[in-house]
C-alpha cells in the first residue's frame, strides 16, 4: 500500500522556501505515530529540511544530487526505483515534498493529512485531493493556539 502523508494549510501550502512554515505543537504525532517502524520515500528538500534520517523508519531519499547511505537510509534516483524496493513492504509513506507528491499522487492507496487551520503563505502545495476518487474514513479535530483536523482518504477501488 501507497500511503501519502502531509501536513496542509487551509490552502494546500506545505512549504515556503524549502521550509515547513509552521511550528504547531502536537501537529506531528500522527506521522511519528504512523510511520514508526515502516518506511518512508521523500525527496532531497524534504530531507535537508529534517537534516538526518527520522529513527525508527528506513528511508527512502530521492536525489539526482547527493547519495546518502546510511544505517536507515538508502538514495534512489526516482520515484519507480524507490517503489520497486518496496514492493514486498504493506504500507509505506511518502513524505514530500511537493513534487514527489504529484508525482506519487496517482499511485496512492491512502493520504492521511493534517490540515491545519490557517492560511499560510508558502510556494509549495500539496494537490488537491480528487474526492471522485477517495473517500475519507477518518476524521479528528484537535484543538489549541492553532488547531488542525487529521483526515485518512482512501482510494475508492474501481
Amino acid at each position: 500500500m501507497i500511503s501519502l502523508i502531509v501536513a496542509v494549510s487551509k490552502n494546500n501550502v506545505i512549504g515556503n522556501n524549502g521550509k515547513i512554515p509552521w511550528k504547531i505543537t502536537g501537529e506531528q504525532r500522527r506521522f511519528k505515530e504512523l510511520t514508526t517502524g515502516k518506511t518512508i520515500i521523500m525527496g532531497r528538500k524534504s530531507f535537508e529540511e529534517i537534516g538526518r534520517p527520522l529513527p525508527n523508519r528506513k528511508t527512502i531519499l530521492i536525489s539526482n544530487t547527493q547519495n546518502i547511505a546510511t544505517e536507515n537510509c538508502t538514495t534512489v534516483k526516482s520515484l519507480p526505483e524507490a517503489f520497486e524496493l518496496v514492493k514486498n513492504e504493506d504500507e509505506v509513506f511518502v513524505a514530500g515534498g511537493g513534487q514527489v507528491y504529484n508525482e506519487a499522487y496517482p499511485y496512492a492507496d491512502r493520504i492521511y493529512i493534517t490540515v491545519i487551520d490557517k492560511i499560510i503563505n508558502g510556494n509549495v502545495y500539496f494537490p488537491p485531493i480528487n474526492l471522485d476518487d477517495f473517500i475519507k474514513i477518518y476524521e479528528e479535530r484537535i484543538d489549541g493556539d492553532v488547531s488542525y483536523t487529521y483526515y485518512t482518504y482512501e482510494r475508492i477501488k474501481r
